[in-house]
């Protein structure tokens, strides 16, 4: 089977485009760039059109004249790999809810649609069809149904993702979980001993008592620097918590790494403001932009991970699944497709960014979870293998037709 992959590879560096990257990769590349006759992963031929029309976080989603070229031209490589290699099948990443963002996907849908058979929508972002019905004029809405539905096949994220896809009429629908390597195969060596040390010292230090000794506990975000994710609400949690501590007698502070760029220099500014507060400032660090063994060290270090998100399109981020890996204990919003993301009934989910209720439920996990519950959840269902199987099987299901049912563990409706 031959796809046509019309999505864009870092940089910029984000959960989508990672994905993208993992796919292409685990499908065996950009078939016009390999030498020799040589056999396709899970039998699909993959042609790449790096569709990049942003150069850093701060371009995505917004108008600039240049992009309307752009999209011509990847649109022309489209339809150029469609006739001189036979490609009839369309995967393309549509977008959350931005207008620019969707005036693009208009352009697409126009240029390349009549050139392709089957088109498949894989959705990174949640949250078009609400959006469309409630944030939209009733002409954007027409424009948007004509030109996508009906998709031959949609591939979402999550049960709470489908929504979207039943919006544009999909033929089929297949839940696919997003999967990664596994960051840490040393695990059970390395770092299980030294999860289960440090959940053991926090746990003596917050019963308290005259014996527990004085203990500082690391928390972690690591996400794009803005306020829709997380990051004040966050960095004030911390704060309140480490108030509420003191106020109990307890031997215990938090400290706070917050690891990512700010997107825009008005947030920047912020935070520069709130770290001169010398109290702020005493539990608050941002390192910036990390990779690599930076980024690892930091997610080995932790002691919880805190990522209180609000941001429209998201849907089931990779920084959840890597800290997940790590075996971290986790503190996040039940926003979108989150709280599918976890084991049931997980006790580290809060309903807003209030950070009274963060500081609250940080301490409640930080002394009953040693982040081994996640570990396991993370090797059930977020690997990258069974993310590439599951996928692979859903995409080669488009040839079957409508209604057809995935050879694998991937969820179809």
């Amino acid at each position: 089977m031959k796809l046509l992959v019309f999505a864009h590879t870092p940089p910029p560096h984000h959960g989508q485009s990672y994905m993208v990257q993992l796919m292409l990769a685990g499908l065996g590349g950009d078939a016009r760039k390999k030498k020799g006759a040589t056999a396709s992963p899970h039998g699909i031929e993959c042609y790449h059109v790096n569709a990049r029309f942003s150069r850093g976080l701060e371009d995505i989603g917004e108008f600039q004249g240049t992009k309307i070229f752009l999209i011509l031209w990847f649109c022309l490589q489209a339809v150029w790999i469609r006739f001189r290699y036979g490609v009839d099948n369309f995967y393309y990443v549509p977008a959350p809810g931005k207008r620019v963002a969707l005036y693009r996907d208009w352009l697409v849908m126009l240029l390349c649609r009549p050139f392709f058979k089957n088109v498949i929508l894989h959705w990174h972002a949640a949250g078009l069809a609400k959006w469309l019905e409630t944030e939209t004029t009733i002409g954007s809405r027409t424009a948007t149904y004509r030109l996508f539905r009906p998709v031959d096949l949609s591939i979402v994220l999550s049960r709470y993702n489908v929504a979207d896809a039943e919006k544009l009429l999909s033929h089929r629908i297949a839940v696919v979980n997003n999967g990664i390597p596994d960051p840490c195969p040393d695990f059970e060596t390395a770092i299980r001993p030294r999860r289960q040390e440090r959940f053991a010292a926090r746990k003596q230090a917050l019963a308290g008592g005259a014996a527990a000794p004085a203990l500082v506990i690391n928390i972690l975000y690591l996400a794009h620097c803005t306020r829709e994710k997380g990051l004040f609400a966050a960095a004030e949690s911390i704060v309140h918590a480490n108030r509420y501590l003191a106020a109990c007698g307890l031997p215990v502070k938090l400290r706070f790494t917050a690891a990512g760029n700010f997107v825009t220099d008005s947030e920047r500014l912020e935070f520069e403001q709130l770290r001169a507060d010398p109290e702020f400032a005493a539990a608050v660090q941002h390192v910036g932009f990390v990779s690599g063994d930076r980024k690892n060290q930091l997610l080995r270090d932790a002691d919880l991970f805190l990522f209180p998100t609000r941001y429209l399109g998201e849907n089931q981020p990779v920084n959840l699944i890597e800290a997940m890996a790590f075996g971290l204990p986790l503190v996040t919003t039940r926003w979108r497709s989150l709280p599918e993301m976890l084991p049931p009934d997980y006790p580290g989910l809060v309903s807003d960014q209030d950070p009274d209720e963060l500081a609250a439920v940080m301490v409640k996990v930080l002394a009953s979870k040693s982040g081994e519950q996640v570990r396991h959840h993370f090797r059930e269902h977020f690997t990258v293998e069974r993310h590439l199987a599951d996928l692979a099987a859903a995409i080669r299901g488009v040839s079957a037709g409508p209604g057809s049912q995935p050879a694998t563990g991937a969820a179809s409706f």
